[in-house]
């Protein structure tokens, strides 16, 4: 459920929560025993043996959580996002900072080399959140597609599917879709998210186990460079109409408080701010915390 939680907000992905509760690599390996098992067990009539190649268990339990928590989640997400903007980016922001905490110091051995991919994952995040938000139409293809896009960034520990949601401008028109039980656009994203997650997770299990430090640096630095995206207090450039006919902020620029006040003439409410960054960052903490203790008992 907390996997399911992080995916629906564009901040911490659910690979993150996988990655410090400890089954994250246990998660790897029961995606890529999918495709053997089915060829294997479950086309020659053997739905026992499908099963226990593919930690069956293990993948419904936590199918099941991540659906519940986004089915319930989506519209308070929303809703909150609409109402409390600052608040609600202040949170995520704090998420952010502890992710990038965490998934740095799982790095075995530090070395100037490591500059280099950090450097790299940094820049290239940054660029993508100066892009303006997509104006794409959210036709049925589309939905399928940003399914398959959008999960090879959840499964990633430090990129968030729902982030790359917002920048191709999907992520309104997703939670639309559930929150309206749109069944099928819904069911064309979910086959986009298997095609893509059983095509990204191997790839995943390779790079980490021929190149464990290098990755988790770049991935530490795609986290240190969205937070651009995550700044609560923007300065709107440009505006574009949607498909209700509301106007919406189509490219933003990160300003300080104080310069958002002169600028919106709105209270920057920083005290409230700071107060929810700090609950973010303490709540990834405290999911840390359970999850040493489940790997040491």
């Amino acid at each position: 459920m907390a996997m399911g939680a992080a995916d629906i907000v564009p901040g911490v992905s659910g690979g993150t929560i996988a990655f410090i509760t400890g089954i994250y690599f246990r998660l790897l390996e029961a995606i890529n025993a999918v495709p053997g098992a089915v060829i294997g067990s479950l086309f020659r009539g053997d739905l026992k043996g499908f099963w226990q190649r593919c930690d069956g268990n293990f993948l419904v339990c936590l199918l099941v959580g991540i659906l519940m928590s986004i089915a319930t989640l989506a519209s308070a997400i929303s809703y909150a996002l609409n109402e409390h903007p600052i608040l609600i980016w202040s949170f995520f922001f704090g998420l952010i900072v502890a992710s990038v905490w965490h998934v740095g110091r799982q790095i075995r051995s530090f070395s100037a080399f490591l500059l280099l991919p950090l450097a790299a994952g940094i820049a290239v995040a940054w660029g993508v959140t100066t892009l303006p938000a997509g104006q794409v139409d959210p036709s049925g293809l589309v939905f399928f597609g940003a399914g398959a896009l959008a999960i090879c960034a959840m499964i990633l520990p430090g990129i968030s599917g729902s982030f790359i949601l917002v920048i191709i401008g999907m992520y309104a028109p997703v939670l639309d879709a559930i929150r309206h039980l749109e069944v099928g656009l819904l069911l064309l994203f979910a086959s986009g998210c298997v095609i893509g997650i059983l095509s990204i997770a191997r790839l995943i299990t390779w790079a980490f186990h021929h190149f464990h430090d290098p990755v988790l640096a770049l991935l530490t630095g795609f986290m240190i460079g969205a937070l651009n995206k995550v700044w609560p207090w923007k300065e709107t450039l440009s505006w574009r109409t949607n498909s209700s006919g509301e106007q919406v902020a189509l490219n933003e620029a990160s300003v300080s408080p104080g310069y958002y006040a002169d600028i919106t003439g709105l209270d920057p409410q920083l005290m409230l701010a700071v107060t929810m960054a700090v609950g973010g960052f303490a709540l990834v903490l405290l999911v840390e915390w359970i999850g040493s203790r489940n790997r040491a008992g």
